[in-house]
């Protein structure tokens, strides 16, 4: 099994057009371009303008026997769904052969989210006697205050804070720049960090440029390190929840809504293309209602 040489250079015309257009990811573009080379090797070596709906409705059957989980099998159709439709738009196909097939339902879970409490509690529990642990807390309040994801948190450089207004610009999907704001205290908590502590990790510039939370050696702190740090202070406090940076995310919102924000305004500081994206949360506040409802009402 192969891919032809015209179908690789559809596939690397795609990738450019994620890339300069789109403005994707790199995760998300490397997802997107192995979901669809996935996809043109087991054609194996047909060309782009032989697949019609029928091939493309045997494929799905082929990955819907390999135990993907809906949200996979919904990622991979929505790659090729979104590389036919490049294909249709540069005029290389007539016909698009995936416009009439439908993939699975996803099955949407609530987010899992935190407590006040448990919050407090796993700020409490970081060890900030070290400038790195000091620097951890900083991040994780940072998290829970602002609704960033983990990668526009350790994408920020100084040019992106304006601690006097209390706002940092972020660059969300897609590049996408919008304002977070974030209390005092967490203010206070970053700007001492900036001015006392990060010099204390590695001596470097506070250039406009230059990445505000870094590691030992001066670079800028990578995701996976905040992860590994998240995890090791929710397992020394056996916190019963799976916590990953993600649910810092979660519980601001939840807690947004809980006190009634308006929608549309949760939307725009998470920075949600689509509002549909930031309803679920919505469903969570009210299970929540339910659950307490059922624990406390003498009559549930």
């Amino acid at each position: 099994m192969g891919i032809n040489r015209k179908s690789k250079q559809y596939l690397d015309d795609f990738a450019q057009y994620l890339k300069d257009e789109k403005n994707f990811s790199t995760h998300t573009l490397r997802a997107y371009c192995a979901d669809v080379l996935t996809f043109l090797i087991w054609v194996n070596e047909a060309d782009i303008e032989e697949i019609d709906t029928k091939k493309f409705s045997e494929y799905l059957y082929f990955i819907g026997q390999l135990n993907y989980t809906k949200t996979t099998i919904a990622r991979k159709i929505a790659s090729i769904r979104a590389f036919y439709r490049f294909l249709y738009r540069e005029e290389i196909i007539d016909f698009n052969p995936t416009d009439t097939v439908s993939g699975p339902k996803r099955t949407k879970n609530l987010p899992n989210f935190l407590s006040d409490a448990e919050v407090e509690t796993i700020l409490a529990n970081v060890k900030i006697s070290t400038p790195s642990g000091f620097r951890n807390r900083v991040i994780f309040e940072l998290l829970w205050a602002s609704g960033m994801r983990i990668s526009e948190l350790s994408g920020l450089n100084y040019e992106n804070l304006n601690l006097e207004q209390n706002e940092i610009t972020v660059y969300g999907k897609g590049a996408k720049e919008r304002i977070v704001l974030i209390p005092d205290r967490t203010k206070e908590n970053l700007r001492n960090y900036i001015e006392n502590v990060s010099d204390l990790i590695y001596k470097t510039t506070h250039g406009p440029k230059d990445p505000v939370f870094i590691n030992n050696n001066g670079y800028r702190l990578q995701n996976q390190s905040i992860r590994k740090a998240l995890k090791e202070v929710v397992n020394n406090i056996e916190l019963p929840k799976k916590v990953t940076p993600h649910v810092f995310r979660h519980s601001f919102a939840t807690k947004l809504l809980e006190n009634g924000a308006d929608l549309r305004v949760v939307q725009e500081l998470l920075g949600h293309s689509s509002i549909a994206n930031t309803q679920i949360y919505t469903h969570v506040s009210i299970q929540r209602l339910k659950n307490v409802y059922e624990k406390t009402h003498p009559r549930a």
